[in-house]
C-alpha cells in the first residue's frame, strides 16, 4: 500500500492550491479508514492540518478553518486538500496519512505516509 501526494507549488499570498493524495491498494485485501493531511514547516514540528473519517466528516486545525477544505473520493482512494487564502505561514511540506485495514474480517494494519509535497507561499 502506497500514498502518492501531488499538487504542491509556489503561490502568492491569497492564492489557492489543491493537494491530492492517491492510495495504491488492492481493494480485495485492504480498505482505508481515516485520512489526513499534516505539514512540517521549517524549524517546527509536524502538525495535523485536517482529517476526514471514512464517512467524510472533517476536522481542521484552528488556523486553517474557513480556508482549507478536506475531502475524499472513496471510489478513487484519494484524499484532497483545497487550500484557499493562503498565507506565508502555510509554507511547509505537506504529508498525507491514511489508516489501512485488512478486510475479511476487518483488521487494523497501521498508518501509512505519503512522500510529502512542498507548498511555498510568498508574501
Amino acid at each position: 500500500v502506497q500514498l502518492q501526494a501531488s499538487g504542491g507549488g509556489l503561490v502568492q499570498a491569497g492564492g489557492s492550491l489543491r493537494l491530492s493524495c492517491a492510495a495504491s491498494i488492492s481493494i480485495s485485501t485492504y480498505s482505508l479508514g481515516a485520512m489526513a493531511w499534516y505539514r512540517r514547516a521549517p524549524g517546527k514540528q509536524r502538525e495535523l492540518v485536517a482529517s476526514t473519517a471514512s464517512d467524510g466528516s472533517p476536522n481542521y486545525e484552528d488556523s486553517v478553518k474557513g480556508r482549507f477544505t478536506i475531502s475524499r473520493d472513496n471510489a478513487k482512494n484519494t484524499v484532497y486538500l483545497q487550500m484557499n487564502s493562503l498565507k506565508p505561514d502555510d509554507t511547509a511540506v505537506y504529508y498525507c496519512n491514511a489508516e489501512v485495514y485488512r478486510t475479511g474480517p476487518l483488521f487494523y494494519e497501521g498508518n501509512i505516509w505519503g512522500q510529502g509535497t512542498q507548498v511555498t507561499v510568498s508574501s
